[in-house]
């Protein structure tokens, strides 16, 4: 193995432990935001009584009917492992109150999540919740940073430290803001741009094709903001059209704007292919300025927008099979349903969904002429700036641009 592969083996390595750190341990708690102590939640009652608790012993193995379903259930013993019942043993069920999957029974020594509650005579009851998956988590993270350093090099190193930024700045920023009652877009379109900005500029570098990468996601960004904006209040979107937003009313303290976070959800949504998209064109003008500097602002423009005009076709195809692939379940449910089209249509729900791809496609499709254009007028007019040219460093790092 040569010492190039020793040193990317040893960032992914550094990256995936601090990476690990960073979301089980420092983002629950940045900006006095905690999601595993309730007392530190900021404007929610919500009660954390699920607790890690190890499967000591298998009390009993059989089958059991549950209505016109016989499936195999459990019986264990557990330790508390946290909380104020640590350390004390107390018998679980799995599978006799509640369909469970086929094929996943619990093992001993196995670690599950179990809520535990007591009885007015100090008698302790438990119930299994769900499973512990923070190690294969951790792999697959792990996983994740080797192959992106391996195939990307120093650049995949600064995705992911990119990555780790950005959730710092949903978590740190964006949450806390919008729940203590800030406006959802105001604080969405802010820091998304922010993260964005610095993610951008941190794999990219301080070249002239990040500047037009960034200017071209702003506008583009305001732009899916307003468009949001307008066809929220057009299709009379109220923003409690799923379980999750009644869930925040009936829990939070503060007064939420659920409009306002539907349109949030949008941008935030629209991010990440934007990313890709403004970042892509911008390489393309100038690896096409690079071969060819006499183009003039016209004809680049007119041979980056060719390239724009497939890559954005394709990209609208990439996010519509996202949510597709999303909501795959709600789309079964109306199978099985056996409603009329028209009128799930109409359901909140679902007209979010449908509101939440085309805007965000729409977003898509204005940031590739707006991205083009500013990067043929930067690329061809970056000389006119006169002693503030080198203050904005190269045209391209190393003459080597995105692909996709």
């Amino acid at each position: 193995m040569t010492n190039k592969s020793l040193l990317f083996l040893a960032s992914a390595v550094l990256v995936t432990i601090a990476l690990g750190i960073l979301i089980l341990f420092l983002i629950p708690r940045l900006g006095g935001l905690s999601f595993f102590s309730p007392a530190s939640r900021q404007g929610f009652n919500i009660r954390a009584d699920a607790v890690q608790a190890q499967i000591v012993e298998i009390v009993e193995e059989g089958l059991i009917t549950l209505g016109d379903h016989t499936q195999p259930y459990q019986i264990l013993r557990v330790q508390l492992l946290e909380g104020q019942y640590a350390g004390r043993q107390v018998i679980i069920d799995y599978g006799q109150r509640q369909i469970r999957p086929e094929g996943l029974d619990l093992r001993l020594g196995e670690n599950v999540l179990v809520t535990v509650g007591q009885q007015p005579d100090g008698t302790l009851t438990a119930y299994f919740t769900d499973y512990v998956r923070t190690r294969p988590l951790l792999w697959l993270l792990g996983t994740f940073v080797v192959f992106s350093i391996l195939i990307s090099g120093w650049k995949g190193v600064r995705s992911l430290i990119g990555m780790a930024l950005s959730l710092s700045v949903i978590v740190a920023y964006i949450i806390p803001e919008i729940l203590a009652g800030e406006d959802p877009v105001r604080v969405s379109i802010t820091g998304g741009f922010i993260l964005m900005a610095v993610t951008l500029y941190l794999v990219y570098g301080w070249t002239l094709k990040t500047h037009s990468a960034i200017l071209g996601m702003l506008v583009a960004l305001l732009i899916t903001g307003l468009l949001s904006s307008f066809f929220v209040d057009l299709t009379r979107l109220t923003g409690v059209g799923s379980e999750d937003a009644l869930f925040l009313i009936q829990e939070s303290e503060t007064n939420i704007n659920l409009r306002g976070l539907v349109l949030g959800g949008m941008l935030i949504g629209a991010l990440g292919v934007l990313d890709d998209l403004v970042a892509t064109q911008a390489s393309a003008v100038f690896e096409l300025h690079a071969a060819d500097p006499g183009l003039t602002l016209l004809d680049l423009y007119r041979r980056g927008m060719r390239i724009g005009q497939d890559h954005v076709a394709a990209t609208i195809n990439t996010l519509v099979l996202a949510y597709a692939g999303a909501a795959l379940p709600m789309l079964l449910l109306f199978s099985l349903s056996g409603e009329h089209f028209a009128y799930l249509v109409n359901l909140e729900f679902v007209t979010e969904e449908i509101v939440r791809t085309l805007v965000g496609s729409l977003g898509l499709i204005s940031a590739v002429p707006i991205t083009t254009g500013l990067a043929s007028l930067i690329a061809t007019h970056h000389a006119r700036l006169g002693s503030l040219r080198p203050l904005l460093g190269p045209e391209n790092l190393g003459g080597h641009g995105h692909t996709h």
